[in-house]
């Protein structure tokens, strides 16, 4: 079973011949996981066992796409978002839409006229089409877009004051990442069409609920229309505690939600599970913030088998992923310990990267 089948497999609730594997690393944790496999920083997800290979044609692309070797280093995107690297990642310096008068934001234009650029993107993707479950990255889809230009602030006080004027920006930020959706399932052949948007903390949600049902919910359903359009499994990101939406989202067509950050406030996932297995499939859980870096091997391995006895009770619906991206102070050992209960042992982890290396040397 190849890992195309085995995604697939896992998400119909069917046999596999082990659980589906997709992890996020921070940079320095690949780039230490990298050193120590002795291969590029890029192929350490293939080493890793991962089954998803996918990348992000929206915005997502500009924050971690794009890499800076040292802290400091900026760059403005083609959205004229402004990002700086700090702390290993790219953070947002600057809105280009903070300052500007509502007339001013309604003459912002996305840029589709970067549309063949950005498919681009996706090239290096395809070629493991064969083997690989593929996915197409079109986040952030509506209100993160939205912040992303006006700022956090200026983006909820929009929502509060001019809800009119604030729906009709969401709008146009849903336009953009449903017609680049559009664009992507005309072209590729897909396995899932990846959609997301932060929309709460973890304590809360950003916004009321009936808020983000009234003007979010209605823009977020349009692009993952094209996706079910095409019959492609629609996966979603939101960090944090969504709690109150998840049952709107499975009324959209959300098949499967990540990353299910398992500290919020009604972010258990068994009880999600429970609740909702029967509607959608999850990927995550696994903590990023106690677990994994603080933990001992056994309780992290007394963990992870807990959660995927616990997430895959009722034949599959479930993909092993983190609560977030595995954070540098994560010992090695605690990492190859949770990739273990996943049926990927340590001793194949090395093969893989032995294999790698061969391949590289026999192409340089």
């Amino acid at each position: 079973m190849n890992s195309k089948q085995r995604v697939h497999a896992a998400l119909r609730r069917e046999a596999v011949d082990r659980l589906p594997v997709f992890m996020w690393f921070h940079p320095v944790t690949a780039q230490r996981l990298a050193r120590l496999l002795d291969i590029p920083v890029g192929c350490v997800a293939e080493a890793m066992g991962d089954d998803v290979r996918q990348t992000w044609v929206n915005n997502n692309y500009a924050m971690e796409g794009i890499v800076h070797e040292k802290d400091g280093e900026s760059h403005v995107d083609m959205w004229g978002v402004q990002w700086t690297k700090q702390y290993g990642f790219n953070q947002i310096t600057g809105f280009p839409l903070a300052q500007a008068t509502r007339d001013q934001v309604l003459c912002y234009e996305f840029p589709i006229d970067h549309l063949e650029e950005l498919m681009g993107l996706m090239l290096p993707v395809m070629t493991h089409q064969k083997d690989y479950f593929i996915g197409c990255d079109v986040s952030p889809c509506v209100y993160e877009m939205y912040w992303r230009l006006r700022g956090i602030e200026m983006a909820l006080l929009d929502m509060v004051e001019d809800p009119g004027f604030a729906s009709e920006m969401l709008k146009r930020c849903a336009h953009f990442s449903a017609e680049l959706s559009r664009a992507a399932v005309d072209r590729f052949d897909l396995d899932w069409l990846w959609t997301g948007d932060d929309v709460s903390s973890q304590f809360s949600m950003l916004m009321s609920p009936e808020m983000w049902r009234k003007l979010i919910r209605p823009h977020l359903a349009q692009i993952v229309a094209v996706g079910k359009s095409r019959g492609l499994w629609v996966a979603y990101h939101c960090c944090g505690a969504l709690r109150p939406i998840i049952q709107d989202l499975i009324e959209i067509g959300i098949d499967v939600l990540n990353p299910v950050q398992c500290n919020c406030p009604g972010m258990d996932p068994l009880e999600l599970k429970a609740d909702f297995g029967n509607q959608m499939a999850f990927m995550g859980g696994v903590d990023t913030q106690g677990l994994l870096p603080n933990a001992t091997v056994n309780e992290v391995r007394r963990a992870t088998a807990r959660l995927i006895e616990g997430m895959t009770r009722d034949g599959g619906g479930y993909i092993l992923a983190a609560s977030h991206t595995i954070p540098p102070e994560t010992p090695d050992e605690n990492i190859f310990a949770m990739y273990e209960e996943a049926g990927i042992k340590r001793e194949a982890i090395f093969d893989r990267a032995a294999d790698i290396r061969r391949t590289l040397g026999a192409t340089a």
